[in-house]
């Protein structure tokens, strides 16, 4: 048969056991509050990769274009193939988009006054900075009801062509203008693979992303 525990040891212990049980609710609180505040972290760097990324793909869809439109401007060919010549309000319109996709949106979060812009070192690309829509919620740190998690991502466009030879010009000089023909685009790719343009071909494709790779960094 157990003992009786005495009614002074009984009342001793329970607000003992109370502490104990009261310190383990408040550590699972904040656990709870931690994971809350990296999931929406998670949330915000996810959402801030797909923005850069979508700003840069839309600049190398921007540049594969300008490449098709401007065939006959060999001299505008190098400036295109190293990732110059492309408009910054289209790139950034996509990384909103893709930042909306995700639960965010653009937002100053350096206070430079730009929440995506563009970078042109070591390689043309985007740098965004984003902040979630939603706040992390109520928990036990006080404040986080309003915060809003906010990230930062970059993403570049390498280039994967250049030119086999300096184009001497559009159009060689003299002669008839019918039998003057444009001169054909030939690009050195990565891997050693060439890659020929000809303006004349009414079934002229390209695909932007032979041109460039692009990549997070930083």
């Amino acid at each position: 048969m157990t003992p009786a525990v005495p009614r002074r040891e009984a009342g001793q212990t329970l607000p003992i056991y109370l502490t104990v049980v009261v310190g383990v609710l408040f550590l699972a609180l904040a656990y709870f509050a931690v994971g809350q505040a990296a999931v929406a972290r998670d949330g915000a760097r996810s959402a801030a990769d797909a923005a850069a990324l979508a700003a840069a793909k839309d600049a190398r869809g921007q540049l594969g274009e300008g490449l098709l439109d401007s065939l006959l401007d060999p001299d505008s060919w190098e400036d295109l193939l190293a990732g110059r010549g492309f408009g910054t309000t289209r790139a950034c319109a996509a990384a909103q988009r893709f930042a909306a996709q995700n639960d965010a949106e653009l937002h100053d979060t350096d206070g430079d006054g730009l929440a995506c812009r563009r970078v042109d070192r070591p390689d043309a690309g985007f740098t965004v900075e984003v902040r979630s829509r939603n706040p992390v919620g109520d928990s036990i740190v006080p404040g986080t009801e309003n915060d809003h998690a906010e990230a930062a991502a970059t993403a570049v466009l390498e280039p994967r062509c250049r030119l086999k030879s300096p184009p001497p010009g559009g159009r060689p000089p003299g002669g008839d203008e019918k039998e003057k023909k444009p001169k054909l685009l030939e690009l050195r790719c990565h891997g050693g693979r060439d890659l020929v343009l000809d303006p004349e071909d009414e079934d002229l494709f390209l695909d932007p992303a032979d041109l460039f790779s692009v990549h997070l960094t930083g």
